[in-house]
């Protein structure tokens, strides 16, 4: 009877730990870029992911992409909201980008890029001359 109670014992504790490890984390990311654009897209620059388990990751963003763009841009002080994850390191990774944009001088941005059941909703202001459509890739390394 007593080995049945310790092993049950260590049962539920090692369910209990996995179960805490598998916890659903909420992360943000602040961050700068800037690129430019002539049929290729390119951009690249760095950030800070934060998580409400207290977790950090300084990180290097870039983008790569096509379509029919033309421009330069810089984002200051931009601003990202992932979806749920069970581990920071989730995030990393190449994520499919697209979208539609127009700015001149001071403008703003908004976009949504995805890595399977991964989301990121981004947003931000910043400076320069674009137009156009571009489709691509959004990667999220460590620095």
């Amino acid at each position: 009877m007593k080995k049945t109670t310790g092993v049950l014992a260590a049962v539920a504790l090692l369910f209990g730990l996995q179960g805490a490890a598998a916890a659903a984390i909420d992360c943000e990311m602040d961050f700068s870029m800037s690129g430019w654009s002539a049929f290729y897209k390119t951009a690249s620059g760095s950030g800070t992911i934060r998580c409400n388990n207290g977790q950090s990751l300084k990180v290097k963003i870039r983008t790569k992409g096509g379509g029919i763009t033309f421009g330069k841009q810089r984002i200051e002080n931009g601003r990202g909201k992932f979806s749920e994850v069970n581990s920071i390191k989730d995030l990393l990774g190449t994520y499919a980008a697209g979208g539609a944009h127009a700015g001149a001088v001071k403008s703003s941005a908004a976009s949504v890029v995805t890595k399977g059941d991964v989301s990121l909703a981004l947003a931000g202001t910043g400076e320069g001359v674009d137009i156009g459509i571009d489709f691509g890739k959004f990667v999220i390394s460590t620095r």
